[in-house]
């Protein structure tokens, strides 16, 4: 089992089919603030959803084309990261980010890309790190500028929201790049 300590408040853990209750609990009661920059909370309505997902998590995690984790601050699930897809013939990674609203404002996500960029480079021995994030989801492109990961550009309606597209920013980060910061 993957576990990844950060520090002493902080750690990743792979997702595991009996965290699939807390994992949909979390989401339910963040359903409003997910759904605003997320587009599968409408899928996401019953336990069985959240349990296909960790499943698909997990065939994921063993065919080595994917990793999601949970976020455990002070011993509670506060979110998830992943590297959604590891692409090896290109050697790279997309990482993957949410937080429940209340552990805003504490850093956790920015220690979270920050391990898994590390981790990225250092265990995987992967070239180049992707962050995406909507154009006006100022929250979330706050944690790879903080990194210095580079603006690469905006895909023009890069995602679907329930109703409408949204563009989205590309940001990269290179294995040199990263040793060198």
């Amino acid at each position: 089992m993957f576990i990844h300590k950060i520090n002493e408040n902080l750690s990743l853990k792979l997702v595991d089919i009996r965290d699939a209750e807390s994992i949909f609990s979390l989401t339910n009661k963040n359903r409003k603030h997910l759904r605003e920059w997320l587009p599968w909370l409408d899928i996401t309505t019953r336990l069985e959803d959240t349990q296909s997902f960790v499943k698909s998590c997990l065939t994921g995690y063993a065919e080595n084309k994917s990793m999601n984790v949970m976020i455990i601050w002070k011993g509670e699930i506060v979110g998830m990261a992943s590297f959604n897809q590891i692409n090896w013939a290109n050697q790279t990674t997309y990482i993957g980010y949410w937080l429940a609203e209340g552990f805003q404002g504490n850093g956790i996500m920015t220690k979270t890309a920050k391990a898994l960029t590390e981790y990225a480079f250092k265990e995987l021995k992967l070239n180049k790190v992707e962050i995406r994030a909507a154009v006006e989801n100022k929250k979330s492109r706050s944690i790879p500028e903080r990194l210095g990961f580079v603006q690469e550009g905006i895909i023009r309606q890069g995602e679907w929201l329930y109703d409408h597209y949204v563009d989205t920013v590309v940001y990269g980060m290179l294995r040199e790049e990263w040793h060198n910061k």
